[in-house]
């Protein structure tokens, strides 16, 4: 009788278990929807922005650079509220925060107000990124943890599609304003979210064992210093966390660049009508859903490194391709193709990046690390928007396949693979 009612119990713990790992996936696959979609709703309105604001190019990237910008400074603290707070807490109050802070941008009415905003709101957006991924690499086995995580990374890409489709339905009829207007609906979506998941077990442990160390006195400022001082003063750890910012800002100098100008280039220097934009830009992200899926599941049985610096040394062989061999007849299924390839990083990375450190300070390393690269994301729209006026949006494209050889070395190089396991350590 007591062997039936124990066997019952662990039976009832794992389906709760099943329960919660299901509701955070959902969630966490929702909200980088929405974040995807968010960055996407201001590639496709910036055209529109820069003839009513009466915008230089150079002023039009610039609001793409505001908003990395703001993504890498709340991607940090996100970080730092990850190990403090809880994975949970954040990821809860920064859709919060992007929410209501990108349907404000609907009621701008100059460069500078709608700057200023835009950075506000993307303090949300560069933290909810580090939080979701850290969330769910605590709550997978490592088994299975890419196949997990690149299918996570998708929901980024479907989020371009959602807008790539909303700005073909929108955009034409009711203008760029009421793109940013229908933000204000995830709001929702973080309220149920601090009901139905509760924290991995792995951050529960490791505030425990803060607490104890602490002498079960926390004061605000001892998670935030002895989380960057075990960062910087362990010298692997720190070589890690230099190495992974450097990638990080290599990849999104190039992921960034590209994909906050490639609506610009597809209409300006190849002539296509936007209702072809959007069609063909669906097909990219479609491939690049695929990528991330393929990409996570490869890592789980190849590897993480070797998937990664294969995506990441493709995209940079393919930039070059397309720039230089377009043709209206190719440039569809050309682009299929750069979707995928441009995905295969992004499926790995969140992984990749967890399995470099420990739970005690993952969340402030794993995003102080990606979002220090943001510098390189919040540079990349402004130095093509430069080139552009100097050469062409082609010209810049080349200069993000440079960024993604690099970014595809260093791993390759440097940085090892399943160093930590996220779900115990």
């Amino acid at each position: 009788m007591q062997t039936t009612t124990a066997g019952s119990a662990r039976a009832k713990d794992e389906i709760a278990r099943d329960r919660t790992w299901m509701y955070a996936f959902v969630f966490c696959f929702l909200a980088l929807l929405i974040d995807g979609a968010d960055l996407m709703l201001l590639a496709y309105a910036l055209t529109s922005i820069k003839a009513e604001f009466g915008l230089t190019s150079v002023e039009a990237g610039s609001l793409g650079s505001v908003t990395l910008a703001g993504m890498a400074l709340g991607g940090i603290y996100g970080g730092w509220a990850c190990d403090r707070f809880g994975r949970v807490r954040t990821v809860a109050w920064t859709i919060m925060l992007f929410s209501v802070g990108t349907a404000l941008l609907g009621f701008t009415q100059s460069y500078l107000q709608f700057a200023v905003v835009r950075f506000g709101s993307s303090l949300g957006l560069g933290a909810l990124y580090v939080a979701c991924n850290t969330l769910m690499a605590e709550y997978v086995p490592t088994k299975y943890r890419t196949t997990v995580l690149g299918t996570l990374q998708a929901g980024w890409s479907v989020g371009y599609v959602v807008a790539t489709l909303l700005a073909g339905w929108i955009l034409p009829i009711h203008g760029w304003r009421w793109l940013f207007f229908i933000a204000i609906i995830p709001v929702i979506l973080s309220l149920f979210m601090r009901k139905l998941v509760p924290e991995p077990e792995s951050w529960v442990k490791a505030k425990a064992e803060r607490l104890e160390t602490a002498g079960t006195v926390e004061t605000q400022a001892q998670p935030s210093e002895s989380a960057f001082k075990a960062v910087f003063g362990d010298p692997r750890t720190r070589s890690m966390f230099l190495f992974w910012a450097a990638t990080a800002g290599l990849l999104q100098f190039g992921y960034y660049g590209v994909n906050n100008w490639l609506p610009a280039y597809l209409q300006t220097e190849m002539n296509m009508k936007f209702s072809s934009v959007t069609s063909y830009l669906v097909g990219s992200y479609t491939a690049m859903i695929l990528g991330k899926i393929v990409a996570g599941v490869a890592a789980d049985k190849l590897g993480r490194r070797a998937v990664f610096a294969l995506g990441a040394l493709g995209t940079a062989v393919f930039l070059p391709v397309i720039v230089l061999w377009h043709t209206p007849d190719n440039i569809l299924w050309m682009l299929v193709v750069f979707g995928f390839l441009y995905g295969v990083p992004y499926g790995v990375n969140a992984t990749y990046m967890a399995e470099s450190f420990q739970a005690r300070y993952r969340g402030t390393a794993v995003g102080g690390a990606y979002n220090l690269g943001r510098i390189g994301a919040a540079l990349a729209p402004i130095v093509i928007g430069f080139l552009a006026s100097q050469f062409s949006i082609g010209f810049g494209f080349l200069v993000m396949g440079a960024a993604y050889l690099v970014c595809g070395l260093i791993p390759a190089l440097f940085i090892r693979e399943k160093q930590f396991d996220p779900k115990t350590q």
